[in-house]
């Protein structure tokens, strides 16, 4: 015979709760991620530093203080947690600074780094909700705000042959001395007399590999770039897929409508070492590409996505106005990265193929 104990029981049974599977426990969390990414870019930065000098240092200083300033008080107006301690608005910012060429003006790196906190992450939801890569927004409001000071580069002070220095105008006694780039130059001067600058084509390449040119903070010493690169690749935080196909994307194109004779196309002729080793090409694959908020889920759409990359920034560098064209290149196939989703989604687990009806 029940009692009314036991039908209370039976009525009122223990709550047991099932999540589905897989199961998979990962002792890696946000913060550690976002401080080692942080910890691999530190020998670029570093460099820059000696490279370019104090400007660039304090340009750094500016667009980290910053980045975590603007996203301290966002949260604190919000009245939600703080999480300036994560590390993700210190990489914003230091990859910011890494887009930006050094000894600009104060105030432009103060606001590149609202840009990127403010509109192009927080009004999206904070970390893990925006839909464009934070550091290449603020870099692109900055390049429409103040074209003039976001294309004087500076000259790098260690390394550069005396033709090299001379034709981008390099004197003593400055603290910053600006002059072009190697893809300005060889948008606007041709590809000989980028070679003559460097007094040849392999100083070229080796000045171009170790970091002895001009450009922004993150544009030189490309064998740094790819070392924090492979960490990350070796730590399974990044997919290899997605530098490769970038680059490799890049090289292809370049090589084969790269070259120009008597200012007339001649394919194959075109050199992808010096595309693939100058400007921002190594430090969008390694670190803006492969974003785990701003591209696709898939391996397959994250290769798509890096393919888009490279075309687009090929196009640029070759057609378009600029000389180089990472930065709208990732940004135009972030606004891709839905679209690619939808038709490019992961399988569901335990799923099987559809059985093949047979007529």
């Amino acid at each position: 015979m029940e009692t009314k104990e036991t039908t209370a029981n039976i009525q009122k049974p223990e709550k047991l709760v099932i999540t589905s599977s897989p199961h998979v426990h990962n002792t890696e969390s946000v913060t550690k991620i976002m401080w080692i990414v942080n910890l691999t870019l530190l020998p670029a930065a570093i460099f820059s530093v000696i490279n370019f000098g104090l400007p660039a240092l304090i340009t750094m200083l500016l667009c980290i203080a910053g980045s975590a300033a603007c996203e301290a008080a966002i949260q604190y107006w919000r009245k939600v947690k703080v999480t300036v301690s994560d590390g993700s608005a210190v990489l914003t910012g230091l990859l910011l600074a890494m887009c930006l060429p050094a000894g600009i003006a104060w105030y432009v790196p103060v606001i590149a780094s609202v840009a990127a906190i403010g509109i192009a992450k927080h009004t999206m939801g904070g970390l893990g909700h925006n839909v464009f890569n934070p550091a290449h927004i603020g870099r692109a409001f900055v390049m429409a705000s103040y074209p003039v000071a976001m294309t004087t580069w500076a000259v790098s002070r260690i390394g550069n042959s005396a033709d090299f220095a001379g034709a981008m105008g390099k004197v003593a006694d400055f603290d910053v001395v600006t002059g072009a780039t190697p893809l300005g130059i060889l948008k606007q001067q041709g590809y000989q007399a980028l070679v003559d600058s460097f007094g040849g084509q392999s100083a070229m390449y080796k000045a171009l590999f170790i970091g002895n040119t001009g450009g922004s903070l993150g544009e030189t010493s490309a064998i740094l770039l790819i070392l924090g690169g492979l960490v990350l690749v070796i730590k399974k935080y990044i997919k290899w897929q997605v530098p490769v196909v970038m680059i490799g994307t890049v090289a292809l194109f370049t090589w084969i409508f790269g070259g120009k004779v008597d200012g007339k196309l001649v394919y194959f002729t075109g050199d992808p070492v010096l595309h693939i080793l100058s400007g921002g090409l190594i430090i969008g694959a390694f670190f803006m590409a492969t974003d785990m908020v701003t591209t696709p889920l898939t391996t397959q759409g994250q290769v798509l996505f890096a393919f888009g990359c490279g075309l687009i920034t090929v196009l640029i560098r070759l057609y378009g106005g600029y000389p180089e064209g990472v930065c709208y290149s990732i940004l135009l196939m972030n606004a891709l990265t839905p679209l690619i989703d939808r038709y490019i989604f992961p399988k569901k687990f335990g799923s099987l193929p559809e059985p093949v009806t047979r007529s």
